[in-house]
């Protein structure tokens, strides 16, 4: 019998009954790495929205975005673009609190660094909580310390350590996004990283493939020949090997991810979603790595 892993659609499906799509939502927060505390400039590869290109500050419109996708009346609310917890933690509680007490809101989802999760920011992501379920996503991206350096993600490994244990602490589920195909890095060292979040004790896991957007510090390095963008074939090697050293209850939340197509420089091949989803399905299944649905 093949491995069988936990994809998040099998999990919502278990947990609530049915898919929840959903919202990507904007906090109107900033950075560290772009307000001047650690940088003006972000994250080497995030775009001048944030990671949230896609993000609006409304539930109801968010809705309209995906209302040809989805018809079910239930959803998660993910605050996507930028630092999610970049804030004091009164403006916090009034941009959370009535999210997650509305009754189309199952679980609010917030992406964060883990370097902005001081006490009192834990002590409110502990009592909403007790409301419903609350995820807080840390975006690691990688275990190596030069290539941190190079896409300045602005805080060192031990500092991810001491969120995740703080989080498991007062009972959230930790979620880590980790890139592969970043610059200089090799499948080894995507495999390392993927492994560290596992042992670190997070609950689930983001892997994406690193999207080259036209409107990058990223971009120019690329058009300076000093990288390559990796090819499907590579992606689907490497993601295998990854989902290999995943332990089965670890519930994986993505495998891909979504650049968006007018500012994506490359790979371009990843502007088809559907087609390198079917394609890794059918690489996972044929190379006896992932019986499980839902990628």
């Amino acid at each position: 019998m093949l491995p069988y892993y936990y994809s998040v659609s099998e999990y919502l499906k278990n947990t609530y009954g049915h898919k929840l799509y959903k919202l990507s939502l904007s906090g109107n927060m900033t950075c560290p790495n772009r307000d001047g505390t650690l940088d003006t400039r972000g994250c080497i590869f995030c775009s001048g929205h944030g990671s949230g290109d896609f993000a609006v500050q409304d539930i109801d419109k968010a809705k309209l975005v995906i209302a040809d996708k989805y018809k079910g009346s239930e959803y998660i609310a993910y605050f996507q673009s930028f630092t999610n917890t970049y804030a004091d933690a009164e403006y916090l509680r009034r941009l959370f609190t009535p999210v997650i007490m509305r009754d189309d809101i199952r679980i609010l989802s917030i992406a964060t660094r883990p370097d902005c999760l001081g006490s009192d920011i834990l002590d409110l992501l502990k009592e909403l909580n007790t409301i419903k379920p609350v995820w807080i996503e840390l975006g690691l991206q990688t275990i190596r310390e030069d290539t941190a350096r190079y896409i300045r993600r602005g805080y060192g490994l031990s500092v991810y350590d001491e969120a995740v244990y703080n989080l498991k602490q007062i009972g959230i589920r930790p979620i880590v996004h980790m890139i592969m195909g970043l610059p200089f890095e090799n499948a080894d060292d995507a495999v390392a990283t993927a492994r560290y979040i596992a042992d670190s004790g997070a609950w689930g896991i983001k892997v994406s493939l690193l999207h080259i957007l036209k409107d990058t510090d990223l971009y120019k390095d690329y058009c300076a020949g000093l990288f390559e963008a990796m090819s499907m074939d590579d992606y689907l090697d490497i993601t295998g090997k990854i989902i290999s050293v995943l332990p089965e209850d670890m519930v994986i939340h993505r495998l891909t991810g979504d650049g968006p197509k007018d500012l994506l420089a490359a790979p371009l091949w990843t502007a088809n979603k559907k087609r390198v989803l079917n394609t890794l399905t059918h690489y996972l299944k044929d190379n006896n790595i992932y019986q499980g649905k839902d990628l």
